[in-house]
């Protein structure tokens, strides 16, 4: 009979997932997370990256564009990703999150608990915060966590972080959103996306490597995967083949 091969380090994850379900609360709606925050959180605004003829000619074939943004003293991932889609759609695919596990890879539940409208204002522009418990799914492992969601329309940026109110699976999680018109058309985007998330040490390597690396590049391309099949739908690439036409 086939016995499967796996390594040492994959074993020792698996023994202390196991130990910490059995031992641990795990995520909590009711109490409070162990912290207020041990990752910096992300400023809105504009992320000030320059984008060469290589990051140019990389966005130009449909591909995301990895790079760097400096955080305090470190680096940190960053894609930018061109969407075939105007901001509003691509805005309304990100904030649907009572949606996203139709959508983003990996999410099996995801439903907000709560929406504040604020008074933007010049100093304050922040303009909504939107609560959200999600749950990511992995073999043999979910993990949820509660997200407090900061939205700024003026500033075309959302930042967020955990609800620290709320108990979660991961240690920590902030990222940020700044979605711009594409530079040469009005019925396109121009994207930047980036996330940071410190797990717990029982957290499986494979859950861990997919979290810090590919979790970024699937961010992009979910909502230019469902932007542009929005856009589709609502008839704005025949708008535009029948007015080149038009014009023609």
């Amino acid at each position: 009979s086939f016995v499967p091969i796996i390594s040492l380090s994959t074993l020792l994850s698996l023994i202390s997932l196991a130990i910490f379900l059995t031992t641990a609360d795990g995520s909590s709606f009711t109490e409070p997370h162990a912290h207020q925050g041990v990752v910096t959180p992300f400023q809105p605004g504009d992320p000030k990256v320059k984008l060469d003829g290589k990051a140019i000619g990389i966005l130009k074939q449909g591909k995301p564009y990895q790079t760097q943004v400096q955080s305090g003293g470190s680096g940190r991932g960053l894609v930018v990703q061109d969407i075939d889609a105007p901001p509003s759609i691509v805005w309304g695919r990100i904030l649907d999150y009572d949606n996203y596990s139709n959508m983003v890879p990996k999410t099996v539940e995801s439903k907000n608990y709560n929406i504040e409208d604020m008074k933007p204002t010049k100093k304050d522009p922040l303009s909504k915060i939107i609560y959200t418990r999600m749950k990511v799914g992995f073999p043999v492992l979910k993990l949820e966590f509660f997200i407090k969601h900061l939205y700024y329309p003026s500033l075309n940026s959302l930042t967020w972080t955990l609800d620290y109110s709320k108990s979660s699976d991961f240690n920590d999680s902030c990222g940020y959103w700044y979605v711009i018109e594409h530079p040469e058309s009005e019925d396109r985007t121009r994207v930047y996306y980036s996330v940071e998330v410190s797990l717990f040490d029982w957290v499986p390597k494979f859950v861990v490597d997919f979290m810090s690396t590919k979790a970024l590049t699937d961010a992009t391309a979910w909502v230019k995967k469902y932007s542009e099949m929005e856009f589709a739908k609502q008839g704005g690439l025949k708008k535009q083949t029948s007015s080149s036409s038009d014009g023609g």
